[in-house]
């Protein structure tokens, strides 16, 4: 299985735990409760998991501190960002975008649960791609 494959498999699998967290809470609450519910389920599907992943930014050579912590990162490979919004925007896209740049990180699920069918409210996005967002 090559690299591509191997990150599709992988973000296949979150989707698929995300998808059964949602069936179960269904859409309304804290992004939190998504993250530490999708956690569980992943972690019961024999991946790796990690939440609130500090993220810090190089500047001129420095790596600082700036606060910014990642939902989860998944197998250290996939980053999911966790919202729980109206609906998806241009800034959320931007913000996991970013993320990947910094964590030079190739691939990153960007998934709304205050959506009343979960596939509404994902974005697949990667980064150093030309077609960087995709709808799953």
């Amino acid at each position: 299985m090559n690299e591509a494959e191997h990150l599709n498999s992988l973000t296949d699998r979150i989707i698929g735990a995300a998808i059964e967290v949602h069936k179960a809470l269904g859409p309304g609450l804290l992004e939190s409760t998504y993250r530490i519910c999708t956690a569980h389920e992943l972690s019961r599907n024999n991946l790796h998991v990690d939440q609130e992943v500090p993220l810090p930014v190089v500047y001129k050579g420095v790596k600082l501190d700036a606060g910014y912590r990642l939902d989860m990162v998944v197998n250290e490979l996939v980053i999911v960002e966790f919202k729980s919004v109206d609906a998806l925007s241009p800034v959320h896209e931007a913000q996991l975008l970013s993320y990947l740049k910094l964590s030079g990180l190739k691939v990153g699920l960007l998934i709304n649960f205050n959506v009343k069918v979960l596939k509404n409210g994902l974005r697949r996005i990667v980064n150093n791609f030309p077609d960087r967002v995709q709808p799953v």
